[in-house]
């Protein structure tokens, strides 16, 4: 028997003692790359004092190389089949606890209490389901757990996205979100042949590192959202169109747009994905007199 679970020999060996099936609704595709999986667990920079929390485990396979580089690891698994499986194949690991829940509706900050008790450096390391990275990232991000990043696989077009800088066509307002809380960085380009099933695109490991203070200080947080989110609404419109369309009564308030647009030194032709955070933050601010 294979030591690593994610063998191609091992892994169709489980799934066949199992009777496993994959669900395409959860967005399941499991790695059969020890070498990769490796790979993942060093940019988390974990210790023997480091807890990890992983996201849909499947078979464990990366579970298994996180248990080997931390101190202890929490997964959340909302698929019920593969509970006894884990129980089997993480066996020989004592470090380990699987919640059997959907991770959008735990209550990670109480999880980590318990769980992590004495350990101050967590890093979140997952093999996300495709269909709902987004909101798993941002509800980690904007539920302030005391985290020091996440390193997460996924689908590489939505870590583009994550990554990008002003000025390119990848960049909008998730870019902007992720990037409030987090610095970003893609570390590695993951090939589909390494996974079962192969998914339809190539996937992509991004590195997120969260900084002490947000990359912008706002007057109102969920505001500086709203402006940015506004300001990405029709990529082909200028910053003034988007925002007197977007925003509540945008076009009654037109004047004091552009006034507030003028105040930020910001030229109202310009396109959203030209902004940096600093200027929506700026933007967000002198806006916000008139909205509050």
């Amino acid at each position: 028997m294979d030591k690593d679970i994610a063998t191609p020999v091992r892994t169709r060996a489980i799934l066949e003692k199992y009777g496993f099936s994959f669900k395409k609704s959860l967005g399941q595709n499991f790695l059969i790359d020890t070498n990769i999986l490796k790979k993942i667990v060093s940019f988390a920079d974990l210790t023997e004092n480091s807890g990890a929390i992983e996201i849909g485990p499947g078979i464990g396979a990366l579970t298994e190389q996180l248990a080997r580089s931390s101190k202890k690891v929490i997964a959340f698994e909302i698929d019920q089949r593969l509970l006894p499986i884990l129980q089997d194949t993480l066996s020989p690991y004592e470090n380990v606890k699987v919640i059997h829940k959907d991770v959008l509706e735990a209550d990670v900050q109480t999880v980590m209490g318990e769980e992590f008790q004495g350990l101050d450096d967590v890093m979140v390391v997952a093999n996300l389901p495709y269909y709902v990275t987004t909101p798993i990232i941002m509800k980690l991000l904007e539920e302030r757990l005391p985290i020091r990043g996440i390193v997460c696989m996924l689908q590489k077009e939505v870590a583009d996205r994550i990554a990008a800088k002003p000025g390119t066509k990848e960049y909008g307002s998730l870019s902007i979100a992720v990037q409030y809380y987090t610095e970003a960085e893609t570390v590695m380009i993951v090939p589909k042949t390494v996974f079962v099933p192969q998914p339809n695109v190539d996937s992509a490991v991004i590195r997120l590192t969260k900084r002490k203070q947000p990359a912008v200080v706002v007057k109102d947080e969920g505001f500086f959202f709203q402006v940015t989110k506004a300001s990405f609404a029709q990529r082909r419109k200028t910053l003034l169109n988007n925002l007197t369309s977007q925003l509540p009564d945008g076009k009654q308030k037109k004047e004091e747009i552009l006034s507030a647009l003028n105040a930020s030194g910001i030229d109202p032709t310009r396109r959203g994905e030209t902004l940096s955070l600093e200027e929506f933050g700026r933007l967000a601010d002198e806006l916000y007199s008139y909205y509050h």
